[in-house]
């Protein structure tokens, strides 16, 4: 049982740490659906190719929110996978980062979803998934 709800926070578009082989962690975007973490990559990243080499990632999505108090994390551990792209769920996953707007997004984002087909997804399911609520009570200002 969680101290919060996982899906729920998952589904914010936050920023993603992937730790991979080598070792190397990147920050990165994602999309959480069907219980697992989907990652859009291609030949512009070293993570396909560390991959290849050694599928065990490990993930981890936080907040901490000074202000409120806010302390969150989700950490993920698995073996990924490398799987064709898809442009519906490229689509689903690029506008909860960038808006529904595709007009008012980076030429780079359009491209990606209709134009380069060198993209792919990374997928991990967790084999462990941990959910911790470190949050704490913020101290007001006293000239607030």
């Amino acid at each position: 049982m969680s101290p919060f709800d996982v899906d729920a926070f998952l589904a914010r578009p936050l920023t993603a740490r992937v730790a991979a082989a080598g070792p190397s962690v990147r920050p990165t975007w994602y999309l959480w659906e069907d219980g697992a973490f989907w990652i859009l990559t291609g030949p512009w990243s070293r993570l396909p190719s560390l991959v290849e080499r050694d599928p065990a990632l490990a993930l981890v999505v936080d907040v901490c929110e000074l202000d409120t108090g806010l302390v969150r994390q989700v950490v993920a551990r698995g073996e990924a996978e490398l799987l064709p792209f898809d442009v519906p769920r490229g689509r689903r996953k690029l506008s909860r980062y960038l808006g529904d707007d595709e007009s008012r997004w980076d030429e780079r984002f359009r491209a990606y979803l209709y134009e380069d087909a060198r993209c792919r997804w990374l997928r991990l399911r967790p084999s462990s998934l941990r959910a911790v609520d470190l949050s704490y009570q913020a101290q007001r200002n006293a000239t607030s």
